[in-house]
């Protein structure tokens, strides 16, 4: 049974869910949430909700959690290489696909940026256009915009 509890933050209400051992979710405001879950504050939701905190303040770069990843391989290689993209920087969807060794799932690599399930912890939001464009982002792009301004004002 998945856990979850939700906090107010510098992008609004989020909700931070776990399966007892990983953090498996974080949900933004006005997203649906599954109707299994408990509501509860569990220890490692609430170091979850610490750590992104510290993230907001800019004290934090690098997360430190146990993660539950539920996906494809190609998806779960796009999101490990999604982590991999430093602080402060962006990557396009080709870049992306560059890096996991298939530069040709572009639109893959995009489908897979949008099903991410533990945005911000796993940095989605690094991901631009090839243009340079902001494009599409779960949590809206004004939220992209803001946390892409916040590591490049503290990079």
């Amino acid at each position: 049974m998945k856990s979850l509890f939700f906090y107010q933050t510098d992008i609004g209400e989020i909700g931070i869910a776990e399966n007892g051992q990983a953090i498996t979710n974080i949900y933004f405001q006005g997203e649906s949430v599954p109707k299994d879950m408990v509501l509860n504050e569990t220890n490692l939701i609430k170091e979850a909700a610490k750590q992104l905190n510290s993230y907001f303040a800019g004290e934090l770069r690098t997360f430190e959690l146990p993660l539950a990843l539920e996906g494809t391989e190609f998806m779960r290689s796009v999101w490990k290489a999604l982590c991999e993209i430093p602080y402060g920087k962006t990557f396009s969807y080709k870049d992306v696909a560059q890096s996991i060794g298939n530069p040709k799932a572009v639109r893959a690599v995009g489908n897979a940026n949008n099903r991410n399930p533990i945005p911000i912890i796993i940095p989605c939001h690094r991901v631009i256009g090839s243009n340079g464009k902001l494009v599409g982002y779960g949590g809206g792009l004004e939220i992209k915009k803001y946390l892409l301004e916040l590591e490049k004002g503290l990079s």
